[in-house]
């Protein structure tokens, strides 16, 4: 599991006019829309991303949104392909941006399995080193429910998983985005984006991003490589150990690593996320762990390893997965809550929820005319609904007949059951995710783990719960993920048609690159160890869920309980602060799920996006309009180039070339 943040982006007058003009416009058959040099582009860029997230998802589990990245380098990467081929003399079809909004479908189908592949999370909390971490004498931990990864079933796995969502909710794609006008708000804020992109200014504001793009995508690049001569052997050399504030701080986990992915995660997630995160750290890591630590020998037994769970440890994991629940069940009622009474009220047109407003002025029918160009072209190429059903059955029949060989405890009955009520969530996480651009996949994909984990027992319950939960998290994820891209083909004026082939395509991509990407990591780096680079944090959460699902409270640290029970009760308390109050207020009052994060991983990341966060603040103190343009631009620059780092860093580390350097710092020594 991460935490993936996005950051809507607000539609003014300006960008709606932008599209002005488009009842003239000619639009490519759906076939014209699906090009080979796209399909090229989408693959390079899914293999980048899929790299970008796998590395988040193993480090924090924070994923910002990258659609704004993808949107841009797609559009370079096209355009630099035309110009050059142009140049040389070639007669090349023009870019439309019908074919820019595939690549862009394409992309994110294809990284999003990285995300809802279950890599930093259910998948790699099955396997041996998970185990060993939460101990073999553990209760409820058994060595039967270990499963290493592998090439040959990860990739099966993914094929028979992530190809129902697609088809569940296909025949309501018109319900959602013309009867419902449901917003989607990342999907609407990136069709504007790809429409400005294709008018002159838009295209040579774009040259300008795609610049900025590139130079701090090369200063990333080049200062990781930089930090790697400084970087030694093991966790505690180089600038990713710099006791920036001093050493007592270094050790609760306090100073800045100088990582560009972090710093650009804060100027990509909003202010409120960024200051949730540090808020979490202070608590935790400030105050929360040295008063339990300082009741060692009294609430747990004192001497233990940092990674037992009857001891600080076990606070740590528990309480950040009772924030985590305590947030995610809110949200959960909350969104079911919303779409039933938007549902129940749509027929009085009194919609209290943000939907796209039709712009009424002197040219209203010109506005009028746009629409029903859009909503023409949207119903034009239909996807019947017998294709739909048919193939979401089949698909289901296969799934239910391989997955009990890929995890045998988890049964064919169990799985039939989850294709049977996996429809229903996927629409409420689909509604959900236009309304509030919110996924709670993984909120889903824990329901599930915790039902099929206590059904099962503890003779394989471990290990059916985590498999279940990947079940439901790709149904609802790309189920939401579709309708996004549906919304995103209905403002770009490109067909359904497309936008479905385009998902199912660029699913298959992931199927393929999100497991090779994941295996460079696993076979390169000590992928899990607590002293690693790469934690894998939500491993040990998930597996630590599904055995509570089984075992109980039974064996929790003293206090632990009562711990969790009131972070439980406080992230339902705080969300719904957050909501009852005016929005003058909520927006300064925390998010409970950023909150979590830093409880069990450290606070040196929540520093490194408060650092993004504050330049990105006093940016657009300076200039509001700059900082719009080109702060997407920078975050993405620094992310890519640090993610094409662990490339070559990779490389280095299979062939067991280790850094020259070991910069370490310590106290200094009396004479």
């Amino acid at each position: 599991m991460g935490t993936e943040i996005s950051e809507p982006l607000i539609l003014d007058k300006e960008s709606i006019d932008d599209g002005a003009g488009i009842e003239s416009e000619l639009v490519p058959e759906w076939k014209d829309q699906i090009t080979i040099r796209g399909l090229v582009v989408s693959a390079l860029l899914g293999t980048l991303f899929c790299i970008i997230t796998h590395k988040l998802n193993l480090t924090v589990g924070i994923i910002p949104s990258l659609n704004v990245g993808a949107g841009l380098l797609g559009f370079f990467f096209v355009k630099s392909w035309t110009g050059f081929l142009t140049k040389l003399g070639f007669q090349v079809s023009p870019f439309t941006k019908q074919e820019n909004t595939v690549i862009q479908t394409c992309v994110v189908a294809c990284y999003g399995l990285a995300f809802s592949g279950g890599f930093g999370s259910y998948m790699i909390a099955m396997d041996e080193r998970t185990y060993n971490l939460i101990g073999a004498d553990y209760p409820g931990n058994r060595a039967e429910d270990i499963k290493n990864p592998g090439l040959g079933w990860m990739t099966g796995f993914l094929f028979v998983v992530s190809f129902l969502g697609l088809f569940s909710l296909t025949p309501l794609r018109k319900v959602m985005v013309l009867d419902y006008k449901l917003t989607y708000p990342s999907g609407t804020a990136t069709a504007m984006l790809i429409n400005s992109f294709h008018t002159h200014s838009g295209a040579e504001l774009a040259g300008k991003q795609v610049k900025c793009l590139g130079k701090y995508l090369s200063i990333s690049f080049i200062w990781s490589c930089f930090k790697w001569f400084f970087s030694g052997i093991g966790d505690s050399c180089g600038f990713d150990n710099f006791p920036s504030f001093g050493l007592m701080l270094f050790r609760n986990t306090f100073y800045f690593d100088f990582s560009p992915t972090y710093v650009g995660c804060g100027l990509i997630c909003p202010h409120i996320v960024n200051c949730s995160v540090l808020l979490g750290a202070i608590i935790s890591w400030g105050f929360l762990w040295p008063f339990i630590s300082a009741h060692a020998g009294d609430w747990y037994p004192s001497g233990l390893e940092s990674n037992n769970f009857k001891g600080l440890y076990g606070y740590k994991v528990f309480i950040a997965i009772a924030l985590i629940l305590g947030d995610g069940l809110y949200n959960l009622i909350k969104i079911i809550y919303i779409s039933a009474k938007e549902m129940c009220n749509k027929s009085t047109k009194q919609s209290k929820l943000p939907i796209v407003n039709e712009v009424i002025d002197n040219e209203s029918s010109k506005v009028l005319a746009e629409q029903r160009k859009r909503d023409d072209i949207f119903l034009k190429d239909r996807i019947p609904t017998w294709f739909a059903a048919s193939g979401y059955v089949a698909l289901a029949a296969i799934s239910t007949a391989t997955i009990p060989i890929i995890f045998p405890p988890l049964k064919w009955y169990l799985v039939l059951v989850s294709y049977i009520i996996a429809p229903a969530l996927a629409f409420c996480n689909s509604y959900g995710t236009g309304l509030t651009d919110w996924s709670l996949s993984s909120t889903y994909g824990k329901i599930g783990l915790f039902i099929i984990a206590s059904l099962v027992g503890s003779d394989g319950g471990v290990m059916a719960g985590l498999a279940a939960c990947g079940v439901m998290m790709s149904i609802v994820s790309t189920a939401a993920d579709l309708m996004q891209d549906f919304k995103t083909g209905y403002l770009t004026l490109s067909s359904a048609k497309s936008m479905f082939v385009s998902q199912l395509l660029g699913t298959a991509m992931g199927c393929v690159i999100a497991p090779l990407t994941f295996w460079m990591f696993w076979t390169a780096f000590e992928v899990g160890s607590p002293d690693g680079p790469y934690k894998a944090p939500y491993a040990v959460i998930f597996r630590e869920m599904a055995i509570l699902g089984i075992e109980g409270f039974s064996e929790l640290p003293k206090h632990c309980l009562a711990l969790c029970f009131g972070f439980f009760i406080g992230a339902f308390l705080v969300n719904l602060l957050r909501d009852v109050t005016p929005k003058e207020i909520s927006q300064f009052i925390p998010i409970p799920m950023a909150m979590a994060v830093p409880f069990y991983i450290g606070a040196y990341f929540a520093v490194d996006m408060f650092v993004g966060t504050v330049i990105l603040f006093i940016w657009e103190r300076i200039n509001q309009k700059e900082a719009e343009d080109y702060a997407g631009a920078v975050a993405s620059g620094l992310i890519c180039g640090d993610g094409i780092w662990t490339i070559p860093s990779a490389i280095l580390s299979i062939l067991r070339i280790n850094p020259p350097i070991c910069m370490y710092f310590g106290p200094s020594l009396s004479s």
